[in-house]
């Protein structure tokens, strides 16, 4: 099934990419047998991956980021290479004395703020309205150099859900930005215009992360995808998908080769009787294929050449850490994705992205 062989810049054919082994600077690998179903997917080709915290209850204090990291370490594969990077929950109890404490130990490498109610698992987090009372805590954070990790969306329940996330960034990204001239922030997911120019101007020490959903969807894909009506439940995912010029905004920066965006999946598995409800959970399951659906972006706008500085160079640059010395590589040869992944223990599956679809590249170890 021979493919059209594009030319891209210096006339190459890219058929076959090799680069840096990638990290994922936001991922979700929940717990129990969940955790045993879709860890081995991350584990597969990403060396690293920043954990999020929002487990019940959340992963708030060093003590139990250690435990989760055991739980996550024992379901690994046995030859598996893959490091889990843990991170805090903040709450209004988080003390500069924790951070301290955290930033000892070598394992706690960032903290997550959910805004109280802005997604699954957020309750125990600190209201938008209430963040000087942590300032404490950030300013320590800022002297030990561990970054703020933001969901960017209001949670002000009279805004409109397309407009949380440039809402935020105004009334809270810029101040706190601002107030906290020396704290690492990364705003996680973008999904907006305004979201990708506030951080490409934004002071040294402010980034942000992309995922492959919002690289490759728009809204539409929500309710209609090609020709066939419906709500799609394995779309909806918070920040939630934004129009095409959203889209491409973000694909623009993604590819552009400034080191403020890089990778973070936020692949967020949910059981299938948990999405295709009366009530479905966001989140889109991405691990099966992150790295792929990256590729398929970046070629879309022939910048397959700009791939490794997003996967793999600058999030280890702004995190601190080495780039990783292992290689992988993307082959123009296309799988098709299965209607659902088996989860250890349960009746229910967990369905990835692009399920019962092609997806146009293939990746392996480096030859």
């Amino acid at each position: 099934h021979h493919h059209p062989r594009r030319v891209y810049f210096f006339s190459r054919i890219m058929d076959k990419v090799v680069i840096t082994a990638p990290d994922d600077f936001h991922l979700h690998v929940r717990d129990g047998d969940m955790l045993k179903a879709v860890l081995p997917h991350s584990a597969k080709y990403i060396q690293r991956a920043i954990i999020m915290p929002n487990l019940v209850p959340p992963v708030s204090t060093l003590a139990m980021a250690k435990a989760y990291r055991e739980r996550i370490v024992a379901a690994l594969p046995a030859s598996s290479r893959f490091e889990p990077l843990m991170t805090l929950y903040l709450t209004g109890t988080t003390t500069p004395a924790d951070i301290r404490e955290a930033a000892a130990s070598g394992i706690v490498k960032a903290v997550k703020w959910y805004p109280a109610g802005a997604t699954t698992n957020s309750d125990a987090g600190v209201k938008e309205t209430d963040m000087a009372l942590v300032y404490p805590t950030l300013e320590t954070m800022a002297e030990v150099g561990m970054p703020l990790l933001c969901h960017g969306e209001t949670t002000n329940p009279e805004a409109d859900i397309f407009d949380r996330e440039a809402l935020w960034v105004e009334k809270v990204l810029k101040p706190l930005v601002d107030a906290l001239p020396k704290l690492k922030i990364v705003m996680e997911h973008i999904t907006t215009a305004e979201g990708v120019d506030f951080v490409a101007q934004a002071r040294d020490g402010v980034a942000g992360t992309i995922t492959c959903q919002h690289l490759l969807l728009s809204r539409n894909a929500l309710f209609n995808y090609s020709g066939k009506g419906g709500l799609r439940p394995h779309h909806y995912c918070l920040p939630i998908l934004k129009r095409e010029t959203h889209r491409q905004r973000l694909l623009e920066a993604a590819t552009s080769g400034s080191p403020k965006f890089f990778a973070g999946t936020d692949s967020a598995p949910h059981a299938q009787d948990k999405k295709e409800c009366a009530c479905g959970c966001a989140g889109c399951f991405t691990a099966h294929a992150a790295l792929e659906l990256y590729a398929e972006a970046f070629d879309s706008v022939g910048r397959l050449d700009k791939l490794e500085g997003f996967t793999s160079h600058f999030g280890a640059d702004f995190y601190g850490l080495p780039r990783n010395s292992a290689r992988v590589q993307l082959v123009r040869q296309p799988w098709t994705v299965p209607a659902s992944y088996p989860v250890p223990g349960s009746s229910q599956g967990v369905v990835p992205l692009k399920a019962g679809e092609e997806v146009a590249w293939t990746v392996g170890p480096a030859e």
